[in-house]
């Protein structure tokens, strides 16, 4: 019987880093992680739309500092830095009001590629489908631009009450290779969710980059040098 496993999880520690990076001692672990996990969910709630890819979070005992890498950051960042000053002061108030001696830092890096990364995918198509485009155009257009875009492999899933039809149904497509149980393979992988009049659809997205040797810090490899902070 075969066993699903999360294609990133597979190869942290040989091909992908931690996107977190604290250290806490036993009886502050829980406090700090479920921190973690707030403020993730926050911000990708709070910048929906905003074509996020990957948010790293560093904690030590005063400093926290929050890096996204966007394909658009020039809507988090705002005119003259308005737009990520007050998200600073929104996680300040929210997350650290008891803690006011924490000094928060928002640092934004652009992604070097969209196109490719399959968490903007899976959002373009939670956006599409939401819009009540017909699932297999959504598909179908998935995949040519991530041939356009130079991937070596892409495979797309959709699941649920497509097109409003009455029963729910899991429907597919897939382009080139993606070998899933090669360590080696650079494969980009995320879920989605678009909320539709029908109810949820579940998105799944694979996309195979090629192979890798060496571990692989997607803030370092896959960002342009141009960046922002506050």
């Amino acid at each position: 019987m075969g066993h699903k496993v999360h294609p990133k999880i597979f190869r942290m520690g040989e091909l992908w880093t931690w996107d977190s990076r604290w250290f806490r001692s036993k009886n502050k672990f829980a406090e700090s992680l479920e921190l973690d996990h707030k403020i993730r969910v926050y911000l990708k709630k709070e910048l929906k739309g905003s074509s996020v890819d990957s948010i790293k979070i560093e904690m030590s005992p005063r400093d926290v500092t929050i890096t996204i890498l966007t394909g658009k950051p020039g809507m988090i960042i705002g005119r003259g830095g308005a737009g990520i000053e007050e998200l600073r002061k929104k996680i300040q108030s929210k997350f650290f009001k008891t803690s006011k001696d924490k000094q928060i830092r928002v640092n934004v890096l652009e992604l070097g590629n969209p196109s490719l990364s399959s968490t903007v995918i899976a959002e373009q198509m939670a956006m599409d489908l939401e819009k009540r485009m017909p699932f297999r155009r959504v598909l179908k257009g998935t995949i040519e631009r991530a041939q356009r875009a130079g991937a070596l492999g892409i495979k797309v899933a959709v699941s649920g009450r497509l097109n409003g039809a009455e029963i729910a149904r899991r429907e597919w497509l897939t382009w080139g290779k993606v070998p899933l149980a090669t360590i080696r393979s650079d494969i980009d992988f995320a879920l989605g969710e678009a909320h539709t009049i029908y109810g949820a659809i579940g998105i799944k997205v694979w996309v195979y980059k090629g192979e890798r040797f060496g571990r692989k810090d997607r803030f370092v490899d896959e960002a342009k040098e141009k960046s922002f902070s506050k």
